[in-house]
């Protein structure tokens, strides 16, 4: 389905850019998950344009602009506050930014729109922003009673239509596979029942239901209604898929030397990057007569820059909690061709076909 994306400019200032003033045009409502660590693996050290996918708060779109005067960014987000709130960083630019609404997974559509055919460096924060967290009437989170929405973009069907229209094996399985909940099945029965007197709107009704049927684990601070809100949310807004097509897309159009960073946040995320690094740079398992289904080698068409993920270090979880299951795998465009998709990853985004059905995303 053809998506027509809203692009915001900001009007060019005679004065030209400067580093000074770009990011102060607004309060700072989000800290960056490694920040530090993301800008080295780029190596913003010349001249180019910069895709920031996730633009969100607009926390890694203000250090690309600083890093250096001779950097252009396009920021792009799905989700229309986040664009609208961009304004005051929009316009302290002096056009060296344009935002643009649209989904990271398209992104080398929406910068060939954008009259860009290549980009230097992508950067990817998947994940819920702690803007959306934060924001009760969203209903990403439990904590502020709020409509059970959890939609991005504010389109499509919602959380609350989910669960209220989808049948109890198909909501078992989101809550498992995407939110690695162990009791799943029992969640989705609760569900089933509960919706046959009422429809579940609201986000505290949800979670209360949940936590009739999960037990909180000994010591553990972690509400029991969170793997289900997190497996919830992955689905309505098909966020591995999107990651997907991300990783693909970013694959497509960045230069030979051009440099990709992903920070993600859970293991299902972190397992879609790490394997696309790895089949990209030549290091997954090899094609053979005894591993059948493991797909043949292609050109490498990426380089590792991190060996490994990088971690955030002490003190940034100290300032920032939520940094604490952070993970930057990051790789450098070789000349190769893009292959084709690559499907083992494909599938690690898709709930498993039950018997008979073909897979749902």
């Amino acid at each position: 389905m053809s998506r027509t994306p809203r692009t915001v400019k900001a009007e060019t200032s005679k004065a030209g850019p400067s580093k000074a003033g770009t990011s102060t045009a607004e309060p700072v409502r989000h800290i960056p998950v490694l920040l530090a660590e993301v800008l080295a693996a780029l190596t913003l050290d010349r001249p180019g344009l910069a895709v920031d996918g996730t633009f969100g708060a607009g926390g890694y779109t203000r250090a690309l602009l600083d890093a250096a005067p001779e950097i252009q960014v396009i920021a792009i987000d799905r989700d229309p506050t986040a664009i609208r709130s961009g304004a005051g960083l929009l316009d302290a630019s002096a056009g060296r930014l344009r935002l643009v609404q649209g989904r990271f997974g398209d992104l080398d559509t929406l910068i060939a729109e954008q009259d860009e055919a290549q980009a230097d460096w992508v950067v990817l924060d998947i994940g819920v922003s702690s803007m959306q967290l934060d924001e009760a009437q969203r209903g990403f989170s439990f904590r502020h009673d709020g409509p059970l929405d959890m939609r991005m973009g504010g389109d499509g069907p919602s959380a609350a239509d989910l669960l209220n229209g989808e049948e109890e094996a198909t909501i078992a399985d989101i809550l498992y596979h995407f939110g690695e909940e162990r009791r799943s099945r029992a969640v989705a029965r609760a569900i089933v029942e509960a919706r046959r007197r009422a429809p579940i709107e609201s986000t505290a009704q949800l979670a209360e239901l949940i936590a009739g049927v999960v037990r909180p684990e000994p010591g553990s601070p972690i509400h029991p209604a969170t793997r289900s809100f997190q497996g919830l949310r992955i689905a309505v807004n098909d966020e591995l898929g999107e990651l997907v097509r991300g990783l693909h897309a970013a694959e497509r159009v960045l230069k030979p030397g051009g440099r990709l960073a992903v920070v993600t946040f859970h293991s299902l995320e972190d397992r879609i990057v790490k394997q696309f690094f790895s089949a990209r740079s030549g290091r997954a398992a090899q094609a053979s007569r005894h591993l059948p289904g493991v797909e043949r080698p292609a050109p490498k068409s990426f380089r590792l820059v991190t060996k490994g993920p990088v971690l955030p270090s002490q003190a940034e979880t100290d300032v920032n909690p939520r940094a604490r299951s952070a993970k930057l795998r990051a790789g450098e465009r070789t000349d190769a061709p893009a292959p084709p998709p690559l499907s083992a990853i494909e599938t690690l985004a898709s709930l498993p076909a039950p018997q008979g059905r073909v897979a749902r995303r």
